[in-house]
């Protein structure tokens, strides 16, 4: 089985590598490619192999527009940063995809998936790249997002809003919501259920301990080896830093 992948970030394709040669040695990697550009100009040069591992994000773009120039007819696991409700959308037809960072056995049962799809359809596969990409681009997913929260407190319930939130941030091993009148409360939900659970137009999970509001960002600023620093109003006492492998895809968040 041949394999090319599609990947602009060195760790996350050195670790599918890795891990793809300890699943199965007999698997060739034909190809590593890091961007939107060259996985065009390689498709349309050379055969298209029998599976592509493609991650989402890519630094000139989203993959999806390679298959506006480049007809695809093999199968394509896509990895990626993206949570469980975006994640609904590409499951179209023979798609599969693995979430960051790659999980050893994850990315097995993509290989038996794959392995399955060829037995049962001959090799061939019809991927409907079109309505995915469509799909990805209106935001059509069967997700349905939290529109208020119920806050316990010593003495009384509160039903909060979704839109009297500003952040929600992890401290002690607790986590807490801040409120757009600063006012603070235990919730309980850790940031993973939360990320799920939030409207992605309007809130991003910057790092492992901090879940924002687009609109209690007040001020981001360049960091170091091109990581990202963000200051919020209400203001957080803590010091938010959004990874380098992040910020990215954070940018195109906010220019959405």
């Amino acid at each position: 089985m041949n394999v090319l992948i599609i990947e602009d970030e060195a760790p996350a394709f050195r670790r599918l590598q890795k891990l793809i040669q300890e699943i199965n040695p007999q698997i060739e990697i034909v190809e590593v490619i890091d961007s939107v550009k060259e996985a065009i100009k390689w498709l349309n040069t050379y055969a298209t192999p029998d599976l592509i591992y493609m991650d989402i994000q890519l630094a000139d773009g989203l993959s999806f527009e390679i298959f506006e120039e480049v007809k695809v007819t093999k199968p394509v696991i896509f990895t990626t940063a993206y949570d469980e409700y975006t994640l609904k959308a590409f499951k179209v037809n023979s798609v599969d995809y693995l979430l960051k960072p790659l999980d050893k056995e994850a990315l097995a049962q993509s290989i038996r998936k794959y392995e399955e799809l060829r037995e049962a359809f001959g090799g061939t596969q019809m991927i409907q790249f079109e309505a995915l990409l469509n799909t990805f681009k209106n935001g059509e997913t069967d997700a349905h997002f939290k529109s208020r929260f119920l806050i316990k407190t010593s003495d009384r319930l509160i039903s909060l809003l979704e839109q009297e939130v500003a952040y929600f941030y992890t401290e002690s091993s607790l986590v807490y919501v801040r409120t757009n009148q600063e006012k603070r409360y235990l919730v309980d939900y850790t940031l993973d259920d939360l990320e799920k659970q939030l409207d992605p137009k309007f809130f991003f999970r910057l790092n492992r301990q901090f879940i924002t509001r687009l609109q209690a960002i007040s001020e981001i600023h360049n960091y170091f080896k091109g990581k990202l620093l963000v200051k919020f109003q209400p203001l957080c006492t803590h010091e938010v830093i959004v990874s380098r492998e992040k910020a990215s895809i954070f940018k195109r968040w906010l220019d959405n």
